[in-house]
């Protein structure tokens, strides 16, 4: 009962902290014959002592009748949710979000419910994906409603749904998906039923849209335990429906480290990403390569004579099938973009130990980075996954001594930001040609020679590019 006491004081000293505010709504909802109430993931992290700037409330006003309650009182007001029965407003530095009563109805064949408004607050959370969402507070009274046994859940951490899973999932599949989010989010474990239901009812997750999915999953890879929630995608089959690379690692060797699976290694890897951002902010993008980085393996599988298992050029295979999901699964361009390239430079590193990486090595792995050298460091390390201490160790140190290296190359040539020692202006007078791809061809090679040898003085670099003029033709 101590656990559930304590829940309840986080919550009192949270809805305090925002209570200024949303008593003042409530008040104001109030007087226009309206209720008000706190609801859903707002009063589950006021319960969990971590409630944000961002809030949910319910109401049996409809859109209209909210905007004119909010109006004159807001210091913001956006209508992009109306259809939906929602109207948002800024206050205090708070995000509000007031929505009506709603008593949603789905077909089973289209991918979005259609909203249809509730008249009372217990219909309302009954809709409501999980009992640990399907709380409410009432403003400015404060009156706790928890028809579900929410806080009993919340207290227990566990995962169940108001209603049966299967009637759950069936209204919308894409509840499935958020059990497991709120799993990696909330670290807390599922109802057995609701496994078994997600199991059950894996394919009805092709009814959603891939938008929808994306945003699901994202979610679930940026929360606090992103392995517990891969884990249960790939163990109830919601994986193969939109993600099958990752289930499909489970059955490959992994040569580095020959006790455990690609599988395996590649959630280490994950949860290595995670630990290396030091308590920062999710790194979407550094935990994604991690999680794609080995799926070229399957289809590159060899095994030797000596029974050695192989997997060459699978980052290559590998950055082709991540571009494949992530288009599928809508993601931006520029997200997908370097991914891909986490994912095809991931091991580029290996084989610096054994020293053959000359400076010019070093400044295209700097160059063919870019902006992405920081997260390729900590993809790399976590990569290194061997139980070997003394293996482990000095993977550990040649990544160091690289690092070193690379520093020092930095401070004396700026790799950041390798240009040709002459610009487009420059190459343009010593050749007497106008501006047009004998331009850009110059000037690429010219870069390559800045990446093989350093920076080059002036009379240098003059001439080579006379040099490659003549060679090409562009000289008599």
């Amino acid at each position: 009962m101590s656990v559930l006491n304590s829940a309840q004081r986080n919550a009192v000293a949270e809805l305090l902290r925002v209570s200024p505010v949303s008593d003042e709504l409530g008040r104001r909802f109030a007087a226009a014959g309206h209720e008000l109430h706190l609801v859903g993931g707002s009063v589950r992290d006021a319960l969990l002592g971590r409630l944000g700037d961002d809030l949910d409330f319910c109401t049996d006003a409809r859109p209209e009748q909210t905007l004119a309650v909010v109006k004159g009182w807001a210091e913001a007001i956006w209508e992009t949710g109306r259809e939906f029965g929602t109207i948002g407003v800024q206050k205090a530095g708070l995000r509000i979000e007031i929505t009506t009563f709603r008593a949603e109805a789905y077909d089973g064949i289209s991918r979005n419910p259609v909203v249809a408004y509730g008249d009372n607050l217990l219909d309302d959370l009954r809709r409501r994906d999980f009992t640990i969402n399907a709380m409410a507070v009432s403003v400015p009274g404060h009156e706790f409603t928890d028809p579900y046994g929410g806080l009993q859940d919340l207290a227990a951490r566990v995962i169940r749904t108001p209603d049966s899973p299967e009637m759950s999932f069936g209204d919308d599949p894409l509840r499935m998906l958020r059990a497991a989010r709120f799993a990696a989010k909330l670290r807390f474990a599922p109802d057995p039923a609701v496994v078994a239901a997600m199991t059950a009812m894996a394919a009805d997750l092709d009814r959603i849209t891939a938008e929808r999915i994306r945003d699901e999953f994202t979610k679930l890879l940026c929360g606090a335990d992103p392995v517990t929630g891969l884990r249960m995608l790939v163990d109830t089959g919601l994986a193969d429906r939109f993600l099958p690379e990752l289930s499909g690692l489970k059955l490959e060797i992994d040569e580095h480290a020959q006790h455990k699976d690609v599988y395996e290694h590649t959630l280490i890897v994950v949860a290595n990403a995670v630990r290396l951002e030091n308590g920062g902010a999710p790194d979407f993008t550094l935990r994604m390569a991690a999680l794609m980085h080995d799926v070229g393996k399957p289809a590159t599988k060899e095994v030797g004579r000596d029974g050695r298992v192989s997997f060459h050029h699978h980052e290559v295979v590998g950055a082709r099938l991540t571009k494949q999901r992530m288009k599928a699964l809508r993601y931006p361009k520029d997200v997908t973009s370097d991914v891909v390239q986490l994912v095809a430079l991931h091991l580029r590193f290996y084989g610096y130990g054994r020293g053959e990486w000359t400076d010019s090595a070093v400044r295209r792995y700097v160059t063919d980075a870019g902006d992405l050298l920081p997260r390729l460091h900590k993809l790399t390390r976590s990569d290194c996954t061997t139980r070997n201490r003394r293996k482990a160790a000095a993977l550990s140190a040649d990544y160091d001594a690289l690092e070193a290296r690379i520093a020092r190359l930095q401070a004396d040539e700026d790799l950041a930001r390798v240009r040709p020692d002459l610009d487009g202006n420059a190459i343009m007078e010593l050749l007497g040609v106008p501006p047009g791809p004998v331009v850009g061809r110059a000037w690429k090679h010219l870069k390559e020679l800045r990446l093989e040898r350093g920076p080059l003085a002036r009379e240098e670099a003059e001439a080579e590019l006379l040099t490659w003029a003549r060679e090409q033709g562009h000289l008599s």
